[in-house]
């Protein structure tokens, strides 16, 4: 069973999308879809882990431009493709623990990472997210709820409490995968260095953290 979760997300780019047309999830990505678009009215937004651009494509309808980033060239592929009418999206191919962004950036979108983020490792994306802000900019963090019978299970969890579900992918393989699901409680603890400044918008399957930095 491979537990990478870089090679998992490349091997899964093509197929990645079939978790948005789950039936009972519709009316909150459409109401999710409409609460980042307000947020970021003709604003620039630097978006961390953009994927397949699910996400990007909707903000951009409204965003004034869009430098969208991932750790995967495969997914990046993918997201050119979508349709960028107002053609305010360009694409980076970046590692954030890494080589954190130069920039500073007043608007930044970080999607479905928090999950994926170690619980022991969250200081090292929080220190990260931390310099690459604007002061009096806006980060907003979104994930998934665990809904029993729309998520895949949980298989395991670790000493730190991390969480993991095995899934699989159309060409047989299994993955062990992290994916935490915090509550609201934990992530204001866990982001109170970065601002205690902190919208929680908590829905059935999905959650959004609007995030101010002083």
């Amino acid at each position: 069973m491979n537990t990478d979760l870089v090679k998992y997300y490349k091997d899964r780019a093509k197929e990645y999308e079939k978790i948005y047309s789950k039936p009972e999830r519709q009316e909150e990505l459409a109401e999710t879809s409409k609460i980042l678009q307000e947020i970021f009215n003709n604003k620039d937004v630097f978006e961390i882990a953009c994927g397949t651009g699910y996400w990007t494509e909707r903000m951009a309808l409204t965003a004034k431009t869009i430098l969208a980033t991932d750790i995967n060239q495969a997914v990046i592929e993918i997201a050119r493709q979508k349709e960028y009418s107002k053609q305010n999206v360009t694409f980076e191919l970046l590692d954030i623990f890494d080589h954190p962004s130069k920039t500073k950036h007043k608007n930044i979108f970080a999607g479905f990472i928090w999950s994926h983020i170690k619980k022991q490792e969250l200081p090292n994306f929080i220190t990260a997210l931390s310099s690459m802000m604007e002061a009096g900019g806006t980060v907003v963090i979104m994930d998934n709820n665990f809904v029993e019978g729309s998520n895949h299970p949980i298989t395991k969890t670790d000493e730190f409490g991390n969480t993991f579900q095995t899934r699989k992918l159309d060409d047989g393989t299994s993955h062990l995968v992290l994916k935490n699901f915090p509550t609201e409680s934990y992530f204001k603890e866990a982001i109170k260095e970065l601002s205690t400044d902190v919208k929680f918008i908590n829905l059935k399957y999905f959650w959004i953290a609007i995030i101010s930095k002083k």
